[in-house]
């Protein structure tokens, strides 16, 4: 048995049966992964396919079971490659991937302070969607995801409740909108709206609250950045809602800011690793600046968790602090403040 048949056998199931693809992503011929996944069967004497002709149309059930046993196989493989690496190189490294609004809002007061008590270690960030940031912590291509989306619901992640964010509207000041002190959903959907994409910074709670209400917002022109968002309020196209977070109080002092917390709750931003593999030790120190109630104990306990509903009991003993209390928190260097659960 070899192990590139093994990462044949994955790369399969990955493009859906399709060897043709399967070939093309992994640079090589389809008959040459055809005849390796032929010599895996007759070396275990398994059928791990079921063929109409020479086309796949399922795995089989002793398959599934070795796709799992493979995928474990590769991943320890990976982890024996990452260890040998740590000991062979002066360079530490952790490498992020993560959502444009995190990257820009929220993770340069962190990224300022591990840098400052570690400077023998290079951080890279990678931005993407929520999707693309999970899947890159999947294939090993970063060591942490952190996002507000999607992460809790793969399988291969362990994802770590961060911190609480809420929602607001900006305004131009000569608004209408302007002067009220408690809006409610009645007058933001008079108005054209500016937002977030859908996937992005909690939108599908947004859409949530409206279709609750039966609401149709008026949204003319939805964007991946704040900063974009803000632009086009200060055009005059519409009102803008916005994670609070994407909010300075310097640089946005020409928009009025106003609370909507009270109408779409709470999100909560998390950050991933991977449920099994190898975990450089500063990992932990970074997530906890980023979280401190997110000890290297607690991380090594939610891994330990044998499923999801046994991770949620341990998160629900734990105080998730509300955003507001983070960044006063990372600008002052002081200790955490920590809030209730909403």
């Amino acid at each position: 048995m070899k192990l590139q048949q093994l990462r044949y056998l994955l790369e399969i199931e990955k493009q859906q049966l399709n060897i043709s693809n399967a070939a093309i992503a992994l640079c090589t011929s389809q008959s040459g992964i055809s005849k390796q996944i032929k010599c895996l069967e007759e070396e275990l004497q398994l059928s791990l396919f079921v063929r109409n002709g020479r086309k796949l149309t399922a795995i089989t059930p002793a398959g599934k079971r070795v796709l799992v046993l493979a995928k474990d196989v590769l991943n320890k493989i990976k982890d024996i490659e990452q260890t040998a690496e740590e000991f062979s190189t002066k360079q530490k490294s952790i490498a992020i991937a993560t959502t444009h609004t995190q990257a820009r809002y929220v993770l340069p007061y962190i990224v300022e302070q591990f840098l400052s008590l570690h400077a023998d270690i290079n951080l890279s960030i990678h931005q993407g969607t929520p999707v693309q940031v999970a899947d890159l912590l999947e294939q090993g291509k970063v060591d942490i995801a952190i996002a507000t989306e999607v992460l809790a619901s793969r399988e291969a992640l362990v994802a770590l409740p961060c911190y609480q964010w809420s929602r607001s509207v900006i305004t131009k000041k000569d608004h209408p909108l302007a002067k009220k002190t408690d809006l409610t959903l009645a007058d933001i959907v008079d108005y054209p709206i500016v937002t977030y994409v859908q996937g992005f910074t909690g939108r599908y709670k947004q859409d949530e609250v409206f279709k609750k209400q039966q609401m149709q917002p008026n949204i003319v022109l939805a964007a991946v950045d704040a900063d974009v968002i803000k632009t086009y309020v200060r055009l005059g196209l519409g009102i803008g809602i916005i994670a609070d977070m994407a909010i300075n109080s310097e640089l946005d002092k020409d928009l009025v800011v106003l609370s909507v917390a009270h109408l779409f709750g709470h999100s909560c931003s998390q950050v991933a690793i991977k449920s099994k593999g190898y975990i450089k030790p500063y990992i932990y120190p970074f997530i906890e600046l980023f979280a401190p109630h997110l000890t290297q104990n607690i991380i090594m306990q939610a891994i330990g968790c044998h499923d999801l509903k046994a991770r949620r009991q341990l998160f629900s003993e734990l105080e998730i602090p509300r955003y507001s209390k983070v960044a006063k928190q990372h600008l002052s260097g002081g200790e955490s403040t920590r809030s209730n659960n909403p």
